[in-house]
């Protein structure tokens, strides 16, 4: 998701190929079905674990959370936006000023780089104002596909499938994708998820990836979707 970027602004982003429509069987459709209709009965509002008051201080964020986790972007944002929640105030803050506060987050100083290139931009370009579309924000130092979907997704503004490793993994044990890219699983989760859930189901999926469904020993004996898993059986007693 980070991108080593200098100051200058990125180049257009490329639009994203139309992926071929993938043909689901009624028996896939309804198993989708009944596994959203649980992720939503257990947590009907899910959002985001970082902190975050205005579209600003989320794009910050999500930058930041690139290689990191949630727990120490929050850390460093609970210290950084009393100081510098706009554009302008991270201007004034400044690349040298900045490092401090994200120090104990990986790849800090290109972070910071990005953090003050895509501030300038902010400021110059759009008035100090957050733009809140994909090919603008994706023109944004250190903001790819993923930051974008994350960043539309949570403010309610476009249904999108960021494909983090959580996603990647536990779509590829619940069988809803066998994509060998990040794209690819999110074209396989957009064809197959329900509409009803697309703008909620990212979050779902992170969070079941973290604190049930993960990498090395998966809790199967709590999952709530553990019946509907072909992947169940392998685990079983891990």
């Amino acid at each position: 998701m980070v991108r080593a970027m200098a100051a200058a602004p990125k180049s257009k982003p490329k639009s994203k190929s139309k992926p071929v429509k993938r043909r689901l069987s009624p028996a896939e459709k309804q198993r989708s079905q009944t596994l959203f209709e649980r992720f939503a009965a257990a947590s009907p509002d899910p959002r985001t674990e970082l902190r975050f008051k205005t579209p600003y201080t989320l794009v910050v964020a999500v930058a930041l959370s690139a290689q990191a986790t949630d727990v120490s972007v929050n850390k460093a944002t609970d210290k950084l936006f009393p100081v510098a929640d706009t554009p302008e105030k991270m201007l004034a803050l400044g690349e040298a000023g900045l490092i401090p506060y994200i120090a104990s987050i990986g790849l800090y100083r290109t972070k910071a780089k990005n953090v003050i290139a895509a501030a300038h931009i902010i400021v110059d370009q759009y008035g100090g104002e957050v733009p809140l579309n994909r090919e603008a924000l994706m023109s944004l130092p250190g903001v790819g596909r993923k930051t974008a979907s994350v960043v539309l997704n949570e403010l309610d503004i476009e249904p999108a499938i960021a494909v983090d490793t959580h996603v990647f993994r536990v779509a590829h044990r619940l069988k809803l994708s066998n994509g060998k890219t990040p794209d690819q699983v999110e074209d396989d989760l957009t064809a197959i998820i329900p509409a009803p859930y697309l703008t909620r189901a990212h979050h779902w999926l992170i969070l079941h990836g973290r604190y049930v469904c993960v990498a090395r020993k998966p809790k199967c004996g709590i999952c709530m979707v553990a019946d509907l898993c072909p992947s169940r059986e392998l685990f079983m007693g891990a």
